[in-house]
């Protein structure tokens, strides 16, 4: 249990120090016989740095817990 905490910690810190995140796909533009043309399609993801947050708190908890035992 202390495991988890610890990760989960870490990941909360680095959802709250990077917000966002971006992607990109192949979508398919036009498809005439042989002729094929893709494109790059982009994509962002971003959250509050306070989900961040409450995951530490979450880490801090199960932290807590686990040390209790």
């Amino acid at each position: 249990m202390k495991k988890a905490g610890i990760v989960i910690i870490i990941l909360g810190l680095v959802m709250t120090i990077f917000t966002a995140f971006t992607y990109f796909t192949k979508e398919k533009v036009v498809d005439f016989g042989k002729i094929e043309i893709n494109a790059n399609k982009r994509h962002n993801l971003s959250w509050s740095p306070l989900i961040g947050v409450a995951v530490m708190g979450l880490g801090g908890v199960l932290l807590l817990v686990g040390s209790k035992k």
